[in-house]
């Protein structure tokens, strides 16, 4: 179903954007040249905070639920009505710092939410805008199991306790621009195994290598890899090879992730992998352990939500336009990346808006030096606050229009049932 779009609110949602997006260029900035690692984000705490409190009405609570760099501003009319949220997220990554350019998704939902804000009090909308600053998305990738911020704060209850309808968020990349990123699901666990110690050249039959039991499992999921569906990954590393050459191991451990497109995959991926682990175990005789060490869901977005803001999007210029058409659409935002933002998706309607800024040196994207660099830059920020419009665009729509949100609800719970799936294995 189409919703028309009133002339005049896209109009003072541009308006109000390029304002905001004035004032904010120093907040992009200082968290672009000031990186910080998931759940130490201090600095960028502090400045998006403070720059929340200085817009009119907004009440600002910081480091919520337990969560030292988490924070949530809320904007009430003052009359019941639908709760929209946009999440901010400002972690950087070890070492190349914003080479995934969260200090522009910072930049699309505080501009974005702001500026729906305004158009809310101008149009007299009804409900409530929640704008959620989200630590720590940078988290479950092997070395980091506590995480992601968002994922705390779901289990917190901190969407419920605000009765949060959709959710926002957006995410640079150099590919093209698509409403519709669709990212894989990923699960991370230790494995690790316990043999008995003995000297490798004296008496090795008195031990138990489990050096030997991890390398069978790392060599039984290479042969694995060969018959895993298109977009599965398996990913891994020894972490700990033993101690010295000359004895038999009676520690061995590393730590490895599984990622698909949907839950059911996943499960049926990770139980595969388990498996080879397991038959090390049993052809060496160690004793293996299998230690969780956290998970993202699958990002699955919104139809109703993916066209409305590729309808306003488009229309807010002819460069970078996203394709019209669902499945392509759908195509083109396939990515083989995880988040936190997925687990947003299963919990309620969510769109997580992909676009393209210029490449790093050599054609660099995220998780890479170059693009840390081009997520600095004033034609990233401009790229940035494009996409601020859009999110506003949606956001307005689902105060405004009952009918409109009613349709999103829909189309998520017909989502979520399809997702559920079957465990089959093809």
């Amino acid at each position: 179903m189409q919703i028309d779009k009133a002339p005049e609110a896209l109009a003072d949602i541009n308006a109000a954007a390029d304002a905001i997006g004035i004032d904010f260029w120093p907040v992009n900035l200082r968290i672009h040249d000031n990186p910080e690692l998931a759940w130490h984000e201090f600095i960028a705490h502090e400045a998006l905070t403070v720059f929340m409190e200085a817009q009119p009405g907004w009440n600002v609570t910081k480091s919520v639920y337990g969560i030292d760099t988490a924070w949530i501003a809320e904007f009430d009319s003052g009359v019941p009505g639908p709760v929209v949220s946009f999440n901010a997220e400002y972690d950087s990554l070890p070492g190349i710092g914003h080479a995934c350019g969260h200090n522009l998704i910072a930049t699309s939902s505080v501009v974005g939410a702001c500026a729906a804000a305004q158009v809310m009090v101008a149009k007299k909308l009804p409900g409530r805008i929640v704008l959620y600053g989200t630590p720590a998305e940078e988290t479950t990738l092997l070395t980091k199991p506590d995480g992601g911020g968002k994922i705390k704060l779901l289990e917190a209850g901190a969407y419920k306790d605000y009765n949060v309808d959709l959710s926002l968020i957006s995410h640079p990349s150099i590919t093209l621009t698509s409403a519709r990123m669709g990212t894989t699901g990923i699960s991370t666990f230790k494995v690790e195994y316990f043999g008995v110690a003995a000297h490798a050249a004296a008496n090795p039959w008195l031990g138990i290598n489990a050096l030997d039991a991890l390398v069978q499992g790392y060599n039984n999921l290479s042969m694995l890899r060969q018959q895993i569906m298109p977009r599965e990954i398996i990913q891994g590393h020894i972490t700990d090879g033993g101690d010295a050459s000359n004895i038999i191991h009676k520690y061995a451990a590393g730590e490895f992730a599984v990622r698909a497109d949907s839950a059911p995959r996943l499960g049926i991926l990770r139980e595969q992998v388990v498996n080879c682990f397991q038959a090390g175990a049993l052809a060496t005789g160690a004793k293996l352990t299998i230690t969780d060490l956290g998970a993202y869901k699958n990002h699955i977005s919104n139809g109703p939500m993916a066209n409305a803001f590729t309808r306003y999007y488009n229309g807010l210029g002819k460069d970078h336009a996203i394709a019209t058409d669902a499945g392509k659409d759908a195509a083109n935002g396939k990515t083989q990346a995880s988040t936190d933002q997925g687990d947003m998706s299963h919990a309620m309607p969510s769109i997580s808006p992909m676009y393209a800024i210029e490449a790093g040196e050599g054609g660099q994207g995220p998780h890479n030096p170059g693009f840390a660099k081009s997520a600095g830059t004033r034609a990233s920020y401009a790229r940035a606050l494009r996409v601020a419009k859009g999110l506003a665009d949606v956001a307005v729509d689902a105060l405004r229009d009952q009918r409109f949100l009613a349709e999103i609800k829909s189309s998520w719970e017909h989502d979520m049932k399809s997702s559920s799936g079957s465990r089959t294995r093809p």
